[in-house]
């Protein structure tokens, strides 16, 4: 079992940046890959980010490329997203999510995770 809490959403600016955080508790953090996934009203819920157990491997969404970055801290049981340079389409309940580590493949699938934070809503205003 994992709980996740995450922090750090709010209402920014377009061109601002907010930073995401996720604290998890439980089981081995080592053992899992951690996603970031965002929804949108009326939307399905779509894959933002994700980091391997050691950090070495990330991925992103083409929509988010280049203007997020995902990373933890295993000493600290805590993934962040960091976001620059956001945009309106950007607004989204954003949702920290787990599974384990292997297989990588399939990870950028909702289905794929088991464990699932609450959300923390991100509001980009134009």
């Amino acid at each position: 079992q994992v709980q996740l809490v995450e922090s750090g959403g709010g209402l920014v600016q377009a061109g601002g940046s907010l930073r995401l955080s996720c604290a998890a508790s439980g089981d081995t953090f080592t053992s899992y890959t951690m996603g970031w996934f965002r929804q949108a009203p009326g939307k399905e819920r779509e894959f933002v980010a994700f980091i391997i157990w050691n950090a070495i491997s990330t991925y992103y969404a083409d929509s988010v490329k280049g203007r997020f970055a995902i990373s933890r801290d295993n000493a600290k049981n805590t993934v962040h997203l960091q976001m620059d340079s956001l945009k309106p389409e950007d607004t989204a309940v954003y949702y920290c999510a787990a599974k384990l580590s292997t297989p990588v493949a399939g990870s950028t699938r909702t289905q794929a995770y088991t464990y699932w934070g609450q959300g923390t809503q991100v509001t980009v205003s134009s």
